[in-house]
């Protein structure tokens, strides 16, 4: 997931409702440097406020926010697996996106979808592949010291989770809050959506104990399937709707498009792990 929490601000969820609180500058730390210490490093000289940019081969990643020595990516999340009789079946829609709309690139890495999009084999592996996620709060920087009591009280709050079943039930795009990133996601609109919900709603509370902002007043769950450079919300909505006609003339619409069991919710700290609750298979 290192690439996605890059992107987001090492990961900011994608939603385009509008935040609740958006003063990010109170986590930044500002160190005194002393006349003995050799000179800063040239980041530092970025202003504070400023989007850190990594350019690679095929893309540009944009973090919501720099990095800060001693501040850790924080991010709250579901993990979710597509099952692979449901990947075989989601492929021809996203190769049709994808001729559709160019400028996609598979979330969590920069590689583009044009290269992949013509060997189905190829795109289910490394497109449907991976394990996806569900925000249950936004991506935000925390100190060390802070580590321990967020994630020892996420464990109190969430730990008494029930196994529930999620359905993926509609495709639709996303913008993240810096209009740096549009996403083609599936969303929860039905079953699940009120158990997530709660989830979230404990999360914001442990999130104001920290002083951390909260997630977005309306929360739209998703997983995102691959995202693009820039706004392209017109022409990405374009190709979802078309997706959508593809769809009832093959006679594949349906209520959902895939239903998957809840399993756990985990936390990502900088580059660690921590298991927050975890439903034992039946």
């Amino acid at each position: 997931m290192e690439a996605l929490m890059a992107s987001y601000g090492s990961s900011s969820d994608s939603d385009a409702s509008p935040p609740r609180r958006t003063n990010s500058h109170q986590f930044l730390n500002h160190h005194k440097e002393s006349d003995r210490l050799p000179p800063p490093p040239l980041a530092l000289l970025d202003p504070p406020n400023s989007l850190a940019i990594s350019q690679t081969n095929h893309g540009v990643r944009v973090r919501s926010f720099p990095h800060v020595e001693g501040n850790f990516a924080l991010h709250v999340y579901i993990p979710v697996l597509i099952p692979p009789a449901i990947r075989k079946q989601l492929i021809p829609i996203v190769a049709k996106v994808v001729s559709l709309v160019p400028g996609l690139h598979v979330v969590d890495a920069d590689i583009p979808l044009c290269d992949l999009y013509k060997d189905h084999q190829k795109l289910e592996q490394v497109v449907l592949g991976r394990e996806f996620h569900i925000s249950l709060g936004r991506t935000v920087p925390i100190r060390a010291h802070q580590i321990d009591s967020v994630v020892a009280m996420l464990r109190q709050k969430l730990q008494s989770q029930r196994r529930y079943w999620i359905d993926f039930s509609k495709w639709e795009v996303f913008v993240n809050d810096d209009q740096t990133r549009t996403f083609l996601s599936i969303e929860v609109i039905a079953g699940g959506l009120s158990e997530i919900t709660r989830q979230i709603h404990a999360v914001d509370a442990i999130y104001r104990l920290h002083n951390l902002p909260e997630f977005y007043m309306n929360p739209r769950p998703h997983i995102s399937v691959a995202w693009a450079l820039g706004d392209i919300s017109h022409s990405l909505k374009r190709g979802v709707k078309e997706v959508n006609r593809y769809r009832t003339n093959a006679g594949t619409s349906r209520g959902h498009i895939f239903t998957c069991k809840f399993t756990g919710i985990e936390c990502k700290v900088g580059k660690k792990s921590y298991t927050i609750c975890k439903i034992p298979d039946e």
